[in-house]
C-alpha cells in the first residue's frame, strides 16, 4: 500500500477525534490535489491553521462499543511507521499544505508501545526536521507518567479523551477503560507538570472530548464533569462529539445524537469558560438536558426577570455579559466606546458586534426601551 492510501484511510479513521473548532466534520475537511485529508483548526490565540489529522495506526486492541476502530470490527487495518509518517508530514509541510499536526493512534500491542511509536514520530518531526509549528498529541489510556511528560515536552497541546462523564457511563461504552486510573490520572499529571514548568510544557494546555449520547448520559452530567475539570485540573477546554452510529458495532442501532444537542453543549461550555457563569446557573429540563427551544444564555435571562432590563450605558462588563446577544468582545467595546458617547439605538449595538434583536428585550438604551423587540422564541 502506498503512502497516499494510508493517509486516506488513517485520516478518515481520525475524524472522530476532535482537535479544534472545525475538526471532525465532513463539511470542513478539504482535499489537496493528491486527495489527502486536511482539517482546519483554531489555535488558542485565534489563529486558524490547516492540520494533518491522522492516526499512526487504526489497529486497536480495545473494543469500545461506539468506535469505528474497535478490534472486533471487520475493516481494513493499516499502520505508519514513525519514519514514514514523519516523512509524509514533512512533504505536506514543505509544500505549504499543512501548518500543524494532530496525532492519535489505536492501541496496538499495549498503550506503552503505542505511545512510544507516537512519541518517536513527533521526535523526528521536532528534532530531525526542525518543525517549529503546532502539534497536538493524544495521550492514550494507560500511558505512563514518563510518556505524558515527554508528550508535553514535544507538543503544544495534549489531550486525554474521557469519552463519558463518569465511570458508570464509561463502563457502558468502553468497559475495558478505567476512568479514574487510565484517564483522569494522566490529566492530573498534566496539571502538575504544567505548574512545575511554569506553563512551558504543552503551553496550549490540555483538552478532553465527550462522545455525547452514546452512554445515554444527560447534559447535566457532561457539563458537571467539564466544569470540575476546568476548576480542579485547569483543563483548557472540552470538545463534544455528537454520537453517530457506526455499522458493525454494538451501538449500530443506537439512535444518533442530534447536532443541536452538541451545539447547546458548546454554548453552555462557552458560558462557563468565557462569560463567568457558574454551573449551578445553567438551566436543564426534568431529564437533566439542555432545552432545545432556546440557547442557554437566553434561558437563564428569561428565568431571571429581576435582573433586567439593564442600562447599556451604565452596566458593568460582567452585567453586559449576561445579556443575550452581547459577547465578550462586544461587551468590551461597549464599555470602551460609551466613554465617547451614549448608546441610544439598537444600531449602536450592531456596530460593536452585538446581536441587537437578541439583546433588545433585556436592555435600556439611554433610559429607554428599544424602539422594537423581536420574538424571543423560534
Amino acid at each position: 500500500m502506498n503512502t497516499l492510501e494510508k493517509v486516506e484511510i488513517l485520516g478518515r479513521s481520525a475524524q472522530y477525534d476532535l482537535c479544534g473548532e472545525a475538526c471532525g466534520t465532513e463539511a470542513t475537511r478539504k482535499r489537496d490535489d493528491l486527495g489527502r485529508w486536511i482539517y482546519p483548526a483554531v489555535l488558542p490565540d485565534g489563529q486558524r491553521v490547516a492540520l494533518l489529522k491522522v492516526l499512526l495506526t487504526n489497529v486497536c486492541e480495545r473494543n469500545c462499543a461506539y468506535c469505528a476502530n474497535r478490534r472486533s470490527r471487520d475493516f481494513r487495518r493499516v499502520s505508519f511507521t514513525p519514519e514514514e509518517l514523519a516523512r509524509t508530514f514533512e512533504q505536506m509541510w514543505r509544500r505549504g499544505q499543512v501548518m500543524g499536526l494532530f496525532l492519535s493512534s489505536g492501541v496496538c500491542g499495549h498503550s506503552g508501545q503505542a505511545m512510544d511509536r507516537m512519541l518517536a514520530t513527533v521526535e523526528i518531526i521536532r528534532q530531525r526536521l526542525a518543525f517549529p509549528g503546532y502539534i497536538h498529541l493524544k495521550i492514550l489510556p494507560g500511558a505512563t507518567q514518563a510518556h505524558v511528560e515527554r508528550a508535553m515536552q514535544l507538543a503544544d497541546r495534549v489531550s486525554v479523551n474521557l469519552e463519558a462523564p463518569n465511570p458508570e457511563r464509561l463502563a457502558r461504552i468502553a468497559p475495558e477503560k478505567d476512568f479514574t486510573t487510565a484517564l483522569l490520572e494522566p490529566l492530573r499529571w498534566v496539571k502538575r507538570l504544567r505548574e512545575e514548568s511554569g506553563g512551558r510544557l504543552a503551553p496550549a494546555g490540555p483538552t478532553t472530548q465527550f462522545v455525547v449520547g452514546a452512554a445515554d448520559e444527560p447534559d447535566r452530567e457532561i457539563l458537571a464533569t467539564a466544569d470540575r475539570l476546568y476548576r480542579e485540573l485547569n483543563l483548557t477546554r472540552a470538545y463534544f462529539s455528537a454520537f453517530q452510529p457506526v455499522p458493525d458495532t454494538p451501538l449500530a442501532d443506537h439512535p444518533p445524537t442530534p447536532l443541536w444537542r452538541e451545539h447547546r453543549l458548546y454554548q453552555s461550555d462557552w458560558l462557563l469558560r468565557k462569560y463567568g457563569f457558574a454551573f449551578e446557573e445553567l438551566i436543564f429540563d426534568e431529564e437533566g438536558n439542555l432545552p432545545r427551544q432556546s440557547d442557554p444564555k437566553t434561558m437563564w435571562a428569561m428565568a431571571h426577570p429581576e435582573r433586567f432590563p439593564i442600562e447599556v450605558n451604565r452596566a458593568s462588563r460582567e452585567e453586559l455579559l449576561r445579556v443575550p446577544g452581547i459577547g465578550p468582545r462586544s461587551a468590551e467595546r461597549i464599555v470602551r466606546l460609551r466613554k465617547r458617547g451614549k448608546f441610544r439605538e439598537l444600531s449602536d449595538l450592531r456596530r460593536v458586534g452585538a446581536i441587537p434583536q437578541r439583546a433588545a428585550p433585556f436592555v435600556l438604551l439611554d433610559g429607554r426601551r428599544p424602539a422594537y423587540q423581536l420574538p424571543l422564541w423560534g
